[in-house]
């Protein structure tokens, strides 16, 4: 769960006219904050970067998700439930049990995954697969 601090800054990122992705990037910088922090881990910084944008996402963000062919199909189904999910009315709140399972199962992953370091070797090969001209 977003703290309102965080919803609150992507919300005036968008205000400003800045695009979807930037305002997305507050909640993968707190999704990496809560691995390094302890609370919980990721198996590689990929996928905290993932579950910031689905937080993001579920929050309204309006970040579209991946087209066809430049995901998993089952990532981007789950992009899809969350985009939707996020631009509908809020419905009532999650459930608790799933809530705590969920929590523990992230709990057990590792924490080193949010280190600068691996974060780098990130930036750098996402850097790499991208075209010269982005």
């Amino acid at each position: 769960m977003p703290t309102k601090s965080t919803v609150q800054r992507a919300k005036q990122d968008l205000r400003e006219g800045k695009s979807p992705s930037t305002a997305a990037g507050e909640f993968v910088h707190e999704e990496i904050e809560h691995v390094r922090q302890g609370k919980h881990g990721a198996r590689s910084p990929q996928q905290a970067i993932a579950i910031g944008l689905s937080e993001a996402r579920r929050a309204g963000v309006p970040l579209k998700p991946p087209k066809k062919g430049t995901a998993k199909e089952s990532t981007r189904r789950s992009a899809e439930r969350a985009y939707k999910k996020g631009q509908s009315q809020p419905a009532a709140r999650p459930s608790r049990k799933r809530s705590q399972t969920s929590e523990s199962v992230l709990q057990r992953e590792p924490k080193s995954t949010a280190s600068h370091n691996a974060l780098s070797k990130q930036a750098r090969s996402a850097a790499h697969r991208r075209r010269k001209a982005a």
